[in-house]
């Protein structure tokens, strides 16, 4: 009966695009409490996400997902600025990091000092910053810009991380569901993370509160894969 309903969640979601709790627990005639462990179910395997209390079903043919990088700029913008100022604190002069295409890492380029750093990245709106920088030493992946995203997309991305050797890798991602699992909201960016974190000597997770026990489009890895967090709830070793 459970894998019936959670079905029929899917179903209504598909179809209404998205709902809230109370909304699907009055159309299937069950508690909200139900619903909530439906939900959870359902958001851990990676087919819904929720976000402000309402749940969208997952499209995975679509590999275009996610915000326009300009909207996700301005959500939670004090936060991410705050918890782009922490990761200053895992950055040295002379080493060699990179940085994804999110809006939290966008916020840490323009906080950046102009010291001895190479910056590699496949950030489109991080080259425009980095690129008024004098001593920082600037590599963008290249490849065809993903306008939506602000991102560059590289099938030689391999190929081209065998001349460097990363130091450390900044990232955030969509979220993080219960299982530990990191997501984004798009397969190339995800692609590009996943790359990146199995590489990078060290992997530094820029995430806020908002993206706890949720997940995205597509995978990136694990929790586990990653040597340390910060976030606006709490700053910790991870792996």
């Amino acid at each position: 009966m459970k894998t019936t309903r959670q079905h029929a969640i899917v179903d209504l979601l598909i179809h209404h695009q998205s709902l809230t709790t109370e909304a699907l627990a009055t159309r299937l005639n069950v508690s909200q409490e139900t619903i909530r462990r439906d939900l959870n179910a359902l958001q851990s395997q990676g087919k819904i996400r929720r976000h402000h209390g309402r749940a969208t079903v997952i499209h995975r043919e679509n590999p275009d997902g996610g915000a326009p990088f300009h909207l996700r700029r301005k959500s939670h913008y004090a936060h991410k600025a705050d918890i782009a100022r922490e990761a200053l604190a895992w950055i040295e002069e002379g080493m060699v990091i990179a940085l994804d295409a999110s809006s939290t890492c966008w916020h840490l380029a323009r906080q950046l000092p102009d010291i001895n750093l190479q910056v590699f990245t496949n950030s489109h709106p991080i080259c425009l910053e980095l690129g008024k920088r004098e001593q920082i030493q600037l590599i963008s992946s290249g490849g065809t810009l993903q306008r939506k995203h602000g991102c560059y997309v590289n099938p030689s991305l391999l190929s081209q991380l065998k001349l460097l050797d990363i130091d450390l890798f900044i990232f955030s991602c969509e979220g993080i569901d219960n299982r530990g699992v990191l997501w984004d909201s798009s397969t190339f960016n995800a692609d590009f993370k996943s790359t990146l974190l199995k590489r990078a000597s060290q992997s530094l997770l820029l995430i806020d509160k908002s993206k706890f026990n949720r997940s995205g489009e597509a995978q990136i890895g694990h929790l586990d894969d990653v040597t340390h967090i910060v976030s606006d709830t709490r700053q910790v070793e991870a792996g």
